[in-house]
């Protein structure tokens, strides 16, 4: 059974920085492909940052690039996405998300909330202005 759990929002000032955990077990994060979305309220879903399994490939949405980045620790079963120079508009709720990969090449990573078979719970991010 894969269990996502995330932590690490709450609420921040403009320009400020949080990190976000994603515990993962009942699959390894290193054969993994991974990804953060978030969701606004009255908004669809979006992959703000994702990486493939071998970690080579990363993605990031346009609007985050330079200011998140999403990082992982094969070791403890962790990934990360470090978030900077936080803006209202990133206020959301945040979820972590795997991939099963079945048929995907170790290079291959998703945006797409279908590409994605495992999700946690969620954490808020609020961000004042």
């Amino acid at each position: 059974q894969v269990q996502l759990v995330e932590s690490g929002g709450g609420l921040v000032q403009a320009g400020g920085s949080l990190r976000l955990s994603c515990a993962a077990s009942g699959r390894t994060v290193s054969n993994s492909a991974m990804g953060w979305f978030r969701q606004a309220p009255g908004k669809e879903r979006e992959c703000v940052a994702a990486f493939s399994m071998s970690g080579q490939n990363i993605y990031y949405l346009d609007s985050v690039k330079g200011r998140f980045t999403i990082s992982r620790d094969n070791a403890r079963n962790w990934v990360y996405l470090q978030m900077n120079s936080l803006k209202p508009e990133d206020t959301a709720v945040y979820y972590c998300a795997a991939a099963s990969g079945v048929g995907w090449t170790r290079s291959q990573l998703g945006r797409s909330v279908a590409e994605y078979d495992y999700w946690g719970q969620g954490t808020q991010v609020t961000v004042s202005s």
